[in-house]
């Protein structure tokens, strides 16, 4: 599907240099890719200007050079806007909370954290999730050079 959809348009509009990242997939499902140093400003903007105001999801991943993030963001109407954006693994890892906008990513942020080891600036501090309170510290399992032995090793 082309991106002439209207939302799209005002995504290239506010922010040309995305037009390579952004894929209408149909009518309501809309899918891009953005710089993390953009993300931030992008979300107050997609909720602001778009009304894509609805938190639904946080997909946190492994991609081998990277971690990402994708942020399954709705509108009232039924638009998914899909926001992928990624921080390498060689830095620091780390990206900021949204709660401050959408406190119910607390608990999706926790398991960012937990499984991925991706430290989420600015969470208040809380039980962890999903992982047991006695799981090993240091032992992330959705990462990819993770394996279960390295659990038989801790003991």
């Amino acid at each position: 599907m082309e991106n002439n959809h209207p939302i799209a348009e005002k995504i290239i509009s506010a922010y040309p240099e995305l037009s390579e990242n952004i894929k209408v997939q149909r009518e309501k499902r809309i899918w891009m890719k953005i710089p993390y140093l953009q993300f931030r400003g992008f979300l107050e903007f997609a909720a602001k200007d778009l009304k894509v105001d609805i938190f639904c999801m946080l997909t946190g991943m492994d991609d081998k050079e990277n971690y990402s993030f994708i942020y399954h963001m709705a509108d009232l109407n039924g638009l998914m806007l899909n926001i992928e954006t990624s921080i390498p693994k060689s830095g620091e890892l780390s990206i900021k909370t949204i709660t401050d906008m959408y406190p119910a990513a607390d608990l999706q942020e926790r398991e960012v954290y937990d499984l991925l080891g991706v430290k989420i600036e600015g969470l208040k501090e809380g039980k962890r999730y999903p992982l047991p309170d006695d799981w090993p510290e240091g032992e992330y399992p959705l990462r990819k050079d993770w394996t279960v032995d390295r659990l038989d090793k801790k003991e």
